[in-house]
C-alpha cells in the first residue's frame, strides 16, 4: 500500500477528549460497551471526509473541557486585553500519522505535506483543528463582563449565548506538522483531507425494515451510483458503453422501459458469487423501473428479487439478514466504483462500516469479518486489472462473534471512565500495543479461548471467571439469592455480567487481559489441597489434610508453595488484586472445616440436605461429594431441589463484585426524566447533561 493511516489522535471531541488510536494496515475492530465512544470517531471522521462544512457545535466539545470556556471567561472578566485568553478557549482536534512508501514514484497530493527532512522518518503528520478565532473572547465575553448575582443564572446565559456564537467565532484549520519537530508547520487548505483521504460510511442505521405504504428501497439507492460510475470507467470499456447506452435509452426512448432499460442497468449489478459467502446464493437481483423519464433513476428504480411467472418480488419480502448482508456488500462496491471512477484518486480510502451484525445470524456475522479483507482482494483482480485498492476498514461492533473472529491485535478496546462530576471520557485500549508485554504462549492461548469460545469481555461491565459445569448451573440462582439476601444493596443481576468457564489450570492467564481491559473480575476457584503420597506423588486429599495446593490460578496468585492452611487465612484484601478477586473454599463459620471442591464446599454449607452420617464433616463431605456426577449433582439443585444457602466464598465473592460498578447508575426515576426531556427538548431541572455515544 503506498499510503495508509498509521494513527490519529483527537482532542475535545464528545467522549474522546484525549485519546490516540492505531489502524491495522486493512481492518480495525472497535470494540467496548456502549457509550464508550465508538461511534464518536467514526462521526468525527464524517464531519471531516464528507465534503461538507467543518462546522461543530458546543454540543460536539467534550463536557469536561467545557469548564475552560468559564475559565477564559474569568481572566476576561479580569483582564479583557489578557494574552492567554485565547490560548485558554478548548480546540477541537485531530492528528493524523500517514505512513507512505518512499519508494513509491509520485505521492501525489501527500508530497506537499511531507516537511521533514528526515529520510529514516516515513510519516507525514496533520492536524487539523476546530479552533477560537482571533475575535473569539471578544465575540463570547464582551456582553458578560459583569456578572450577574446569581451565580447559576451567571453561568447558564454565558453558556446559552456560547451555543450561539460558536459556530461563528470558531473556524477550522489544516496544518502539515513535522513528526520530529512540531514547531516547524505549514498551513494547508482544509479541502486538502478529502482529496488526500476518501471517506466512505455505512451507518448502523440502515433503514431495512422500513415496510410503509411508499416502499422504501434502500438498495436501488446504490444503482444511482453504480450507474454513475460507469460512465467514466477506465477499466472495463463494456460497462462504460453500456452505462452510455442505457442513457441513450432514456433520452431516445419512451417506449418499452422494462426490455431495453432494465435488462442492460441490472448488468452493472454484481454477480454474488463474487463476495464468496457460504449460505449466500445469489439472490437474482433484478431493477424494475416505472416509466419517467425526468426521474427515472433517482425516484423510480428498485432493486427486486427475481420471482416465478415472470413477478418480481420488492426487497421488503426477503429476510433483514439478507438484506443487509446484501445492502452492505452493494455499499462497498459502490466505495469502490465511486473511487475507481475518481480521475484523482485519494492515496487512502477509509471505510467505517457501523455495526453489522445488525440481522446477522452468529455464523454468518464471523463470516463478514473474515471475510471483508478478501471481498476487497476480489474488487481488485476482478474489477480493477490488478491495480490497488488501497483501503482501509474500520468497523465499530457489539458482537463478541466478530471480535472473536478477529485477529488480537487489530482489536481497539474502548472503556468509558469518570471526567468529573456527572460527566465522562473514552479511553483506547491497543491490543497490539497492550499485550505486547505479555508472553507468546499466554497471547496465543487467548487468541485461541477468545475464537473457540463466545466471550463478552470486551462488552461486559463485569466478569466472572468459574471451574465448571457445576458453577455454570448453578451461579444464576447463587446470584439471586446473595442479592435477595442484600436487599437495598447494588444488586448483581441488574448489571452486564460475562461468565467464562476457564477451569483453575487456565484462569492465571487471563490475568494480564483482564487488567488491560480494567474489568472488574470474580475469580471462583477450588482449593485442590493436595499432599505426597508414599511415593512422593501429589495426590488430592481433604483441605485439612494437604501441605499444597495444585491450583496453577492459586498458585500463581500467592507462591507456588504456598498451603491451605496458609490460604484459610489470608485477608480478603489479599485476595484482590488490580481489579480482580480470587474466591476460592472457606470455613462456612470462623474456625470450622473447609471444603476442597464446590460439591463439598456446597454440602458443607447445607449439610441438612445430605445424610452424611457421623464423623468428621470435612472428610463426609468429600466422600460424598467424590459419589457425585457434577452435572447431575448442579442441575438436582438448580432445578428441583432450589432451597439451599450459597457456599460462603462464593456468596462474599458476588457481593465484593455487585460493588463498585464501573458506570454510574441513576435511579429509575432520574433516566425516565432525562428520556422525556430529550424527547421533547426541554432542560432537565437538576441540569443533566446528555452522553455523547
Amino acid at each position: 500500500m503506498r499510503m495508509r493511516i498509521v494513527r490519529a489522535r483527537i482532542e475535545n471531541f464528545r467522549l474522546l477528549r484525549d485519546v490516540e488510536v492505531g489502524f491495522e494496515q486493512r481492518t480495525t475492530l472497535i470494540v467496548g460497551r456502549n457509550n464508550s465512544g465508538k461511534t464518536s470517531i467514526a462521526e468525527l471522521f464524517r464531519r471531516l471526509l464528507s465534503g461538507g462544512s467543518l462546522a461543530f457545535r458546543l454540543e460536539d466539545f467534550s463536557l469536561g473541557c467545557h469548564e475552560s470556556f468559564w475559565q477564559a471567561l474569568q481572566t476576561y472578566r479580569a483582564d479583557p486585553q489578557a494574552a492567554d485568553v485565547l490560548g485558554q478557549l478548548p480546540s477541537i482536534r485531530l492528528v493524523l500519522d500517514i505512513g507512505y512508501d518512499t519508494d513509491a514514484p509520485d505521492l501525489g497530493p501527500l508530497g506537499n505535506c511531507i516537511i521533514d527532512l528526515n529520510d529514516d522518518c516515513h510519516e507525514a503528520r496533520l492536524e487539523f483543528r476546530f479552533g477560537p478565532k482571533a475575535t473569539a473572547p471578544e465575540a463570547f465575553f464582551a456582553d458578560h463582563l459583569i456578572p450577574l448575582e446569581d451565580a447559576a443564572d451567571d453561568r447558564s446565559r454565558f453558556f446559552r449565548n456560547l451555543s450561539q456564537r460558536l459556530p461563528s467565532a470558531y473556524a477550522g484549520t489544516l496544518e502539515a506538522v513535522d513528526p520530529n519537530d512540531a514547531t516547524n508547520r505549514k498551513l494547508l487548505e482544509t479541502k486538502l483531507l478529502t482529496t488526500l483521504i476518501g471517506g466512505g460510511f455505512i451507518n448502523a442505521q440502515r433503514g431495512l425494515d422500513d415496510d410503509t405504504i411508499r416502499e422504501r428501497d434502500v438498495l436501488g439507492k446504490v444503482v444511482e451510483v453504480l450507474f454513475q460510475s460507469a460512465l467514466t470507467d477506465d477499466i472495463n470499456p463494456e460497462r462504460r458503453t453500456t452505462a452510455e447506452q442505457l442513457k441513450d435509452v432514456v433520452e431516445a426512448i419512451q417506449g418499452d422501459v422494462h426490455n431495453s432499460f432494465n435488462s442492460g442497468l441490472t448488468s452493472l449489478l454484481p454477480t454474488f458469487d463474487l463476495f464468496g459467502y457460504p449460505g449466500l446464493s445469489d439472490p437474482g437481483l433484478v431493477t424494475e423501473t416505472s416509466f419517467d423519464v425526468n426521474k427515472l433513476l433517482k425516484d423510480h428504480t428498485r432493486v427486486r428479487y427475481r420471482g416465478v411467472n415472470g413477478m418480481t418480488l420488492p426487497e421488503t419480502y426477503n429476510g433483514l439478514g439478507t438484506r443487509n448482508l446484501v445492502y452492505m456488500l452493494l455499499q462497498l462496491l459502490r466505495f469502490f466504483r465511486e473511487y475507481q471512477a475518481t480521475p484523482t484518486s485519494a492515496g487512502v480510502h477509509l471505510i467505517f462500516i457501523e455495526e453489522p451484525e445488525a440481522h446477522l445470524h452468529p455464523q454468518m456475522q464471523e463470516v463478514f469479518i473474515r471475510q471483508l479483507e478478501r471481498v476487497a482482494a476480489a474488487f481488485v483482480a476482478q474489477l480493477n486489472a490488478d491495480r490497488p485498492w488501497p483501503v482501509q476498514f474500520v468497523v465499530t461492533t457489539h458482537s463478541p462473534h466478530m471480535a472473536n473472529e478477529a485477529r488480537f491485535e487489530s482489536l481497539r478496546y474502548f472503556l468509558s471512565i469518570p471526567d468529573g462530576e456527572r460527566m465522562r471520557r473514552s479511553v483506547v485500549k491497543d491490543l497490539r500495543q497492550g499485550m505486547a508485554g505479555a508472553e507468546l504462549a499466554v497471547r496465543e492461548f487467548l487468541h485461541q479461548y477468545l475464537t473457540l469460545s463466545r466471550c463478552d469481555l470486551f462488552f461486559a461491565d463485569k466478569a466472572i471467571l468459574i471451574e465448571g459445569t457445576s458453577e455454570r448451573l448453578l451461579l444464576p440462582s447463587m446470584i439471586r439469592k446473595t442479592d435477595e439476601a442484600a436487599a437495598g444493596q447494588p444488586q448483581l443481576s441488574s448489571q452486564y455480567l460475562t461468565v467464562m468457564e476457564v477451569g483453575g489450570a487456565y484462569a492465571h492467564r487471563f490475568y494480564d487481559l483482564l487488567n488491560f481491559l480494567e474489568l472488574r473480575t470474580l475469580i471462583i476457584t477450588d482449593i485442590d489441597s493436595v499432599a505426597p503420597n508414599a511415593s512422593n506423588k501429589r495426590v488430592a486429599v481433604p483441605v485439612a489434610q494437604g501441605t499444597f495446593t495444585s491450583n496453577a490460578c492459586i498458585k500463581e496468585w500467592f507462591s507456588p508453595d504456598v498451603s491451605p492452611a496458609q490460604l484459610l487465612a489470608k485477608t480478603a484484601d489479599e485476595k484482590i488484586s488490580a481489579g480482580r478477586r480470587l474466591a476460592y473454599q472457606i470455613p462456612e463459620e470462623d474456625g470450622g472445616p473447609s471444603a476442597r471442591s464446590f460439591e463439598d464446599a456446597f454440602i458443607l454449607a447445607n449439610p441438612e440436605l445430605f445424610e452424611l452420617g457421623e464423623g468428621d464433616r470435612a472428610d463426609l463431605a468429600y466422600e460424598h461429594a467424590a459419589e457425585q456426577k457434577k452435572s447431575s449433582f448442579a442441575l438436582e439443585h438448580a432445578i428441583e431441589s432450589t432451597a439451599w444457602r450459597t457456599p460462603r466464598y462464593i456468596a462474599e465473592g458476588l457481593r465484593w463484585l455487585a460493588e463498585g460498578n464501573p458506570a454510574p447508575v441513576l435511579p429509575p426515576e432520574a433516566v425516565a426524566e432525562e428520556l422525556v426531556a430529550e424527547v421533547i427538548g426541554v432542560e432537565v431541572a437538576d441540569g443533566g447533561q446528555p452522553a455523547h455515544g
